[in-house]
């Protein structure tokens, strides 16, 4: 595991971070790919966005759906694992 101490910077009305580009080679991430920003008990997760293509039949706006409701009963979904 690598550690790389960073300072949030000002970029228009948001606000950015940085990365080495040693910290992205080795996440595998590169210019221009989508990534998923999560934010859980305080920590701040990144990860690269898989392209995914759906089977044949399969709609995207029935896999937004989807994934709207596993995240919205995602606390649920995680209790049922440990029944």
């Amino acid at each position: 595991m690598s550690t790389y101490d960073r300072k949030i910077t000002k970029i228009g009305n948001s606000y950015g971070i940085t990365f080495p580009k040693e910290l992205l080679k080795e996440a595998k991430i590169s210019y221009g790919d989508k990534v998923s920003v999560e934010l859980m008990e305080g920590k701040i997760t990144m990860e690269k966005k898989e392209d995914i293509t759906l089977p044949e039949g399969v709609d995207h706006d029935f896999m937004k759906l989807l994934s709207d409701v596993i995240q919205e009963h995602d606390t649920a979904f995680k209790g049922l694992v440990d029944k």
